[in-house]
C-alpha cells in the first residue's frame, strides 16, 4: 500500500505547482509516498519530472498531459503504471447517460491495448455522482475501474461501505477527505455552495471513515490511498499529514 496526494486542493492554495522538487520534498518529509498524478506538458517534460519523483525516492500512480487524452495513457503505459483517469469527452451532466457509457466502453477498450486499467473517478457535477449513477455505470462499463472518493459518495448522500463490498475487486484507488456542510439548505446542482471538502475529523456531517476502511481492509485493499483536501483554510501541510496520521493508523 502506498500514501499520497491528490493534490488539486495544494493547487488551488499556492495557485499552481511551481516548484516540483519543492513540493515533494515537503509531502517526503510528512510521510506520503507521492502524489497521483505526475502533470506535464508533453513527453519530454514528463521523463524530466519522473526522474524527480525517482530522485527523491517518490512515486506516482498515472500521467496527466495537458489536454491529450491519448497522451494520458501513453505514457501512463510507458511508465508502467496501473491506471489513467477515465475521461471520455464532456465528463457534465449535460452528456445523455448512455452517451457517456458509450463513450467510456471505448476509453476502457483503448487503454486496455495499452495494457493499463480505466478507473472512473465519481464527482459531484459530473456525469456519475451518486451511489446508484455509480452501480449503473459500473454494470454498464464492465471492463471499468473505480477510483472511488469517499468525499463525493458521501456529500452525494451514498453509502462508500456498500460500494466497496460490491466492488471491491474492481478499486483501483482511493480518495479520503471530510465533508463539511456550508448551507444545508442548497442542493447538487449547487454543490459548491452546499459544502467543502476538508481533512479527515474536520468535518460536520457525520462521516463516516471507519466503514470504508473496514470494507477495504476485509477485501486485503493494498494500493494507493490518497488524501485529497479540496480545500484548504491554512497551510496544506498541516492538514495533510492530519488525515495521513489517521490513515496510516488505520492501515498500518
Amino acid at each position: 500500500m502506498k500514501f499520497g496526494v491528490a493534490d488539486y486542493g495544494m493547487n488551488v492554495w499556492y495557485g499552481g505547482n511551481w516548484d516540483l522538487r519543492g513540493r515533494l520534498e515537503d509531502l517526503k518529509g510528512i510521510g506520503m509516498d507521492g502524489i497521483e498524478c505526475l502533470s506535464c506538458q508533453d513527453a519530454a517534460d514528463a521523463v524530466y519530472k519522473a526522474a524527480e519523483f525517482r530522485r527523491l525516492g517518490m512515486d506516482f500512480a498515472t500521467v496527466e498531459c495537458g489536454s491529450s487524452r491519448s497522451y494520458h495513457m501513453l505514457l501512463t503505459a510507458a511508465f508502467g503504471k496501473e491506471y489513467v483517469w477515465l475521461a471520455p469527452g464532456d465528463m457534465s451532466r449535460r452528456t445523455p447517460f448512455d452517451v457517456f457509457c458509450r463513450r467510456a466502453n471505448a476509453y476502457v477498450e483503448g487503454a486496455a491495448k495499452l495494457g493499463i486499467k480505466a478507473a472512473l473517478h465519481n464527482h459531484l457535477g459530473t456525469r456519475v455522482q451518486d451511489q446508484q449513477e455509480i452501480f449503473d455505470f459500473m454494470n454498464a462499463v464492465p471492463g471499468a475501474y473505480l477510483l472511488l472518493d469517499v468525499g463525493h459518495v458521501h456529500g452525494a448522500g451514498g453509502n462508500n461501505t456498500e460500494i466497496i463490498e460490491k466492488f471491491h475487486d474492481r478499486i483501483i484507488a482511493v480518495h479520503f477527505k471530510d465533508v463539511f456542510i456550508k448551507d444545508e439548505s442548497k442542493g447538487l446542482d449547487d454543490w459548491g455552495n452546499r459544502l467543502r471538502f476538508c481533512e479527515l475529523g474536520g468535518g460536520n456531517s457525520n462521516f463516516d471513515l471507519e466503514g470504508p476502511c473496514e470494507a477495504l481492509k476485509k477485501y486485503r485493499y493494498d494500493k494507493w490511498v490518497l488524501v485529497e483536501h479540496d480545500t484548504h483554510l491554512r497551510d496544506p501541510l498541516i492538514d495533510l499529514k492530519k488525515s495521513l496520521d489517521i490513515l496510516k493508523g488505520i492501515f498500518k
